[in-house]
């Protein structure tokens, strides 16, 4: 019998969810990206979107920069 993954592991976020839970600006997200203080995201097709599973880990590890 195969496991049905947990629905957050699967769950992708854009910047605006993100920057929601993280209780910032979506430009605060787009500027924290590109200095390196934030986890990569993946991109698919035109659009850029962060496992919410990913997400949640590095906020419990204590949001460490990705440098």
């Amino acid at each position: 019998m195969s496991q049905v993954p947990e629905y957050n592991a699967l769950r992708l976020i854009d910047a605006q969810e993100l920057s929601q839970l993280l209780s910032i600006s979506t430009r605060t997200v787009w500027r924290m990206l590109s200095h390196g203080k934030l986890i990569e995201p993946l991109r698919v097709g035109g659009s850029v979107r962060w496992r919410l599973a990913d997400v949640e880990r590095w906020i419990d590890t204590g949001c460490p920069a990705q440098n």
